[in-house]
């Protein structure tokens, strides 16, 4: 009996695994920036101190413009694991000792893929990151460099 216990768990587990596995995969995104600017490809490093306003401006001399998903969005989740290589609570907990120091405020936030890029569209100096499948119309894809 012990053993069909501890089968069913490990094939629970399993399948638990790939679901998450599944929906990490299915949350691609991609970085985008307002179309005059002129960077192509940028390292994953430079876009997490961009997004986290550790660097405020562009190598041309430009304000950094960052926005943010909306915290509970499954893209922000996959974004903050890949680019910051910590989780979207950690990242708010990181922005509330910037606020409590009086040293930052963090990137505003919004609800959908089309706000950040309407964002990006409207403001030459921004940077943020949508689902890969999202309508990219007048934006630019930069290139995240393996490096």
């Amino acid at each position: 009996m012990k053993k069909y216990v501890v089968l069913i768990l490990a094939l629970v587990s399993l399948i638990g695994l790939q679901s998450r596995t599944n929906a990490q995969e299915s949350e691609d995104f991609v970085v985008i920036v307002h179309p005059e600017n002129p960077a192509q490809s940028v390292s994953k490093k430079r876009v997490s101190q961009l997004l986290l306003k550790e660097v405020s401006r562009w190598n041309g001399g430009v304000n950094a413009v960052p926005v943010d998903l909306d915290s509970s969005s499954p893209v922000r989740d996959a974004f903050s694991r890949a680019i910051h290589g910590r989780s979207v609570s950690s990242i708010k907990n990181y922005w509330q000792r910037k606020i409590f120091s009086g040293s930052a405020v963090p990137p505003p936030e919004v609800s959908s893929d089309t706000d950040a890029i309407n964002f990006v569209k409207s403001n030459p100096g921004s940077i943020g990151y949508v689902s890969s499948r999202a309508r990219l119309e007048g934006v630019k894809i930069l290139e995240i460099a393996s490096k």
